[in-house]
């Protein structure tokens, strides 16, 4: 018998879409993606291929296994992956005097997903 959706069910699933849009993105339009994020390949272009597997088919796969699995476990790992993107961030701003609207504005989106994903399912 199929239950009702809680509404944690439903945040999280909204997680999920948002996190494979986002993963998406970075793996079909890598030079998009690296236009938002300030980023330029160098003479190899390797940095292509590092934005379509880490800015993409990364958060692809996370959000499709946090989906498919739909266990608060499953959840709970795509808010530790979120807490370090979030911890990488402000790591790097204060290290490398990159603050900007735009760093702390996703450092506040990783850190309040984060936040969501671990507390609600924990």
């Amino acid at each position: 018998m199929l239950s009702a959706l809680t509404l944690v069910d439903m945040i999280n699933m909204a997680v999920g879409l948002l996190t494979i849009g986002l993963g998406l993105l970075g793996w079909l339009a890598p030079r998009w993606t690296m236009q938002q994020l300030d980023m330029v390949a160098g003479p190899s272009n390797m940095a292509y291929t590092e934005i379509s597997a880490v800015s993409g088919c990364l958060f692809v796969g996370l959000g499709l296994g946090a989906m498919i699995l739909n266990e608060p476990l499953g959840w709970v790992v795509m808010g530790i992956a979120y807490a370090g993107a979030a911890v990488g961030r402000v790591t790097a701003i204060f290290r490398d005097d990159a603050a900007s609207r735009q760093s702390w504005t996703f450092f506040g989106s990783e850190a309040a997903l984060a936040s969501w994903l671990i507390l609600a399912n924990f």
